[in-house]
């Protein structure tokens, strides 16, 4: 979820992104909590490439990474993700053409199977 001008404490002041998990046919096969560090990225549009990054590690207790039992949990994020500011600034780096690119990755590597063999 994308919230242009924030979303509570951060509104009017910050752009914010969430993640939020939807229910799905192969939820049943599917590891829950959700586990995987999600990582967003602004793209700078310029050579410069100055993208702005963040993320973050699920809290694996909170109700929003568990498997959906309604049609979408409740989303989780970064409410301070970048200065409306930064964005909205003419001549922005991260907006061209009224057009902004942002990249959501989701880290699936489980890394506790890997540690494991270690301990």
């Amino acid at each position: 979820r994308l919230y242009l001008n924030g979303d509570g404490n951060a509104r009017n002041s910050h752009m914010s992104l969430f993640f939020v998990l939807l229910r799905g046919r192969y939820d049943a096969i599917l590891k829950f909590p959700f586990s995987f560090k999600v990582t967003f990225c602004l793209f700078d549009q310029t050579a410069q490439q100055r993208h702005i990054v963040d993320s973050f590690r699920p809290d694996i207790k909170s109700s929003s990474f568990q498997r959906p039992r309604s049609e979408m949990n409740i989303a989780s994020g970064i409410p301070k993700f970048v200065p409306l500011s930064t964005i909205q600034m003419s001549n922005s780096p991260y907006v061209r053409d009224d057009t902004m690119f942002i990249k959501i990755m989701v880290d699936s590597v489980d890394r506790s199977d890997e540690l494991s063999q270690y301990a």
